[in-house]
């Protein structure tokens, strides 16, 4: 069956599934250490009281049938370790069966994670990385050449994902259409890296070439991964450029590397890297090419959805249409803020709390806090956490569900909480009040970054939660 198989592909296979492993690996990690705080049994949002509510059909998880914070601690670290010996190339030492069984169990494991994890894995990543690892459980090992189909599916995806966010631009914030979205974006965008003040004090021209580039690498070369090759392989290298560009400018969590590694998959390193070995060219087994046929029709039939939300005007960002996350619509920033809010977290030991108090702030490890910290680079982890707080910066509403949570195991001194944090200002006793206070936040100039050494300023606008005592702390809400 040479139709089925493309043996040229065999590094461009190997690098992909390595890569994916890697971002997989960052992921289980990362769920491992954030979990108790934010989903755990006495988290902000705890999964047990969710699948209460939550049927197993809207949202199937192996955690749907029994919960604890042990179970979802060895469900993490074993996916963990899993992701560390594929991206190690155990996948290729095992017959191919074997391999796919490993890539399903961290498909499944990770499935179980999100669909339990409620807004704090609400973002599109999530999803892609469902959807890009269930394709990767038909995509073989070395004991069989990769299959064309899958292949094809995805420069689907990446397709999705590039020509989905350069159409929510065009059709949302009219900055995209004059080029000038740039002038505010890299320094209100979530969160911050260390070049991040320097990219947004780029030459206004240099950022309307920005803005051009990312709509032809968006809007024209998506289309040209469907062309022969080398052709397809320019617009692969060009979307990685692109996603280079953006690792650099800010802190995306594992996004842009997860569209690298996608991009990847569509060069073809024949010239590179010679002829495949042996056994990459060896013919697929008869029960994995009717397998990876029935899959490529299911996705074709699921993708009937994002396509009808391409077309749309009315075209939401990153949404899944099934529970299993399979075939996903992707998008981001189709509008961009001009001011940059941010929420700072004070606690004080004054049993009356007065405004001139002595309120010491809480600090966070990724978004902004004292003027003075050069932001820094977590990407590509994510901290849940600090993403959530610059969501609760633009709108109390994205807040409702958790930030009384928040506040409420602050004051108790809870342990997994104190843990998300970089600076716990409390480290003997916990506060008898907490506030929270809303500043405008902005770059500083050139000039006041020699005179003052700051890298941010920032301006009180207003109180966002007032004080706030331990037994109030069930019942507060933000403003």
């Amino acid at each position: 069956m040479d139709w089925f198989t493309a043996p040229g592909y065999w590094l461009a296979r190997l690098v992909f599934q390595r890569a994916l492993a890697g971002v997989y690996l960052v992921a289980f990690i990362g769920a491992a250490l954030q979990f108790r705080a934010l989903i755990g049994a006495h988290g902000m949002l705890p999964v047990p009281r969710y699948v209460r509510y939550v049927p197993f059909r809207r949202a199937p998880s192996l955690f749907q049938l029994h919960y604890s914070d042990r179970l979802f601690a060895g469900c993490a670290w074993a996916g963990a370790a899993l992701a560390a010996a594929l991206a190690a190339g155990a996948g290729d030492e095992v017959p191919l069966a074997a391999a796919m069984a490993m890539w399903a169990a961290l498909w499944l494991l990770y499935l179980s994670i999100v669909n339990v994890g409620q807004t704090w894995y609400s973002f599109g990543w999530e999803s892609l990385l469902l959807e890009v690892g269930f394709l990767a459980v038909f995509l073989g090992n070395a004991r069989a050449g990769p299959p064309v189909l899958v292949l094809w599916l995805l420069r689907w995806v990446l397709f999705r994902v590039e020509f989905g966010a350069g159409l929510i631009k065009m059709r949302g914030d009219p900055c995209w259409r004059k080029l000038t979205c740039l002038y505010f974006h890299h320094e209100t965008q979530p969160m911050a890296g260390p070049l991040s003040w320097f990219f947004h004090h780029l030459p206004k021209p240099l950022h309307r070439v920005e803005c051009a580039a990312n709509h032809v690498t968006q809007l024209v070369v998506p289309v040209l991964l469907f062309t022969p090759q080398p052709v397809a392989s320019y617009a692969a290298g060009a979307v990685i450029a692109t996603q280079l560009w953006l690792v650099l400018s800010g802190n995306f969590a594992w996004l842009n590397w997860l569209t690298i590694t996608l991009a990847v998959s569509a060069v073809d390193f024949t010239g590179l890297a010679g002829p495949p070995p042996a056994a990459a060219s060896q013919e697929a087994p008869l029960w994995f090419v009717v397998l990876v046929c029935a899959v490529t029709a299911l996705v074709l039939f699921l993708s009937r959805h994002p396509v009808l939300n391409m077309v749309s005007r009315r075209q939401v960002m990153n949404r899944s249409f099934d529970a299993l996350h399979l075939v996903n619509t992707y998008g981001a920033f189709g509008s961009v803020g001009r001011v940059r809010m941010e929420v700072a977290v004070e606690g004080t030991a004054d049993r009356v709390p007065r405004e001139d108090g002595a309120w010491k702030e809480y600090g966070f490890k990724g978004k902004p806090g004292e003027p003075g910290r050069l932001p820094r680079q977590f990407a590509p982890y994510h901290l849940r956490l600090d993403w959530l707080m610059w969501f609760a910066a633009i709108s109390p509403g994205y807040a409702r569900d958790w930030f009384g949570p928040f506040v409420e195991r602050l004051l108790a001194g809870d342990r997994d909480t104190l843990r998300l944090l970089r600076h716990n200002p409390f480290p003997d006793a916990p506060p008898v009040h907490v506030r929270a206070l809303l500043y405008r936040y902005r770059f500083t100039t050139w000039r006041e970054l020699r005179e003052t050494g700051d890298w941010w300023h920032r301006t009180l606008v207003r109180e966002y939660l007032p004080p706030t005592r331990l037994a109030e702390a069930r019942l507060s809400e933000p403003e």
